[in-house]
Parts: C-alpha cells; structure tokens; sequence
C-alpha cells in the first residue's frame, strides 16, 4: 500500500467540537460531517472534559476562550486522555504566546477566527510536518495588530491604564483606538 493511500486507521474520524459560540458551533458541526467526520459538540470546558473521557475522539477543534474557562484546560486533558488525539485551537484572538501555549498544551496547530471547514479540515488531516496551504484571505498587519490589543486589553479585565502601560503606549491613543471598529481582514 502506498503511503498516499488512506489506511484503516484514517477511516475513524471521530471529532470533538468544543465552542461556546452556538450558532458558529452547529455550522462548523454540519460542515464537518459533510467531509465525512463523526461529529460531537460541547459548548463549555466542562462539558468538552466529560464527553472526551466517556469517548476520546481522533480529532478536536477547541476554541481558547469558553463561557466556563480556557480551551487551553480542554486541550491538556484531551492530551492526556490520548497524546495522539489531533488538536487544532481556535480563536478571535490570534496571540503568538497563545499559539505557544496551545502547542504545548498538545494542540498540532493554532487557527485564527474565522477560520473555514475546509482550513479546519486541511489542518486536523496534514501530515506531521506538512504545513497546510495558507489561507486565501489572511489577516492584514493592521488587523492582527488590533486583535493583539484587544487580547491584552481583555487580559487587563478591559483596564485601559493597565493596558495602556503593559503596551507601552499613551492612554488616549489606546483608548482612539479601542473607539474604531476593527480593520477589515
């Protein structure tokens, strides 16, 4: 058999979705089951804990920030649950540390908001070491600067001295910034 052919142990696509965006979470479930995954759903780290250890899927996508906690918590029990359950991570604020942590924790790949089935799909199936394809519309520099921002200021419990000063910049030019809209992808 050749190493581009599909063995049986690629046929279990079993996946845990764990988001605690409703609406986004039940497009991204029927998407998923349209490529052919076994699809589960939770909406809190509590939940996403407890279906993982009564059945571990091969594959999960875990959003990093839950109405009950961090997606971070659900990514280290999945890992320990089973090391080889293939993690993406993701979320609305794409952070370096963040990416970081989430790899360590034992995700294989961080995903920005809003990512697509067919992103998902690419990331959950590569191969170790294949990098999936770049995505057709990334972020702009001004976007992902402004995201950067908004991670922090929320890290501040939304404090705009506090983040002003952990970013090293004038208070009323934070606080120009925070008043506009996001910068278009």
């Amino acid at each position: 058999m050749s190493t581009d052919t599909i063995s049986d142990a690629d046929l279990s696509r079993h996946l845990l979705l764990v988001d605690d965006d409703q609406p986004f979470l039940n497009r991204l479930a029927r998407a998923m089951e349209k490529r052919g995954f076994v699809v589960k759903t939770a909406d809190s780290v509590a939940q996403g804990i407890a279906i993982a250890e009564t059945d571990p899927p091969d594959y999960a996508v875990v959003d990093l920030r839950l109405a009950d906690g961090s997606g971070l918590d659900v990514v280290a029990a999945l890992h320990r649950i089973d090391a080889d359950i293939r993690i993406i991570m993701l979320t609305g604020y794409g952070a370096i540390a963040t990416a970081v942590a989430a790899v360590k924790a034992g995700a294989i790949d961080y995903l920005p908001k809003p990512a697509d089935a067919d992103q998902i799909e690419a990331a959950l199936i590569a191969r170790d070491g294949e990098m999936p394809p770049p995505p057709d519309l990334p972020m702009s520099a001004e976007r992902v600067r402004w995201e950067h921002i908004q991670r922090v200021f929320e890290q501040c419990e939304r404090n705009v001295s506090e983040t002003a000063r952990r970013l090293r910049m004038h208070r009323r030019t934070l606080q120009r910034i925070l008043a506009k809209h996001a910068p278009r992808q």
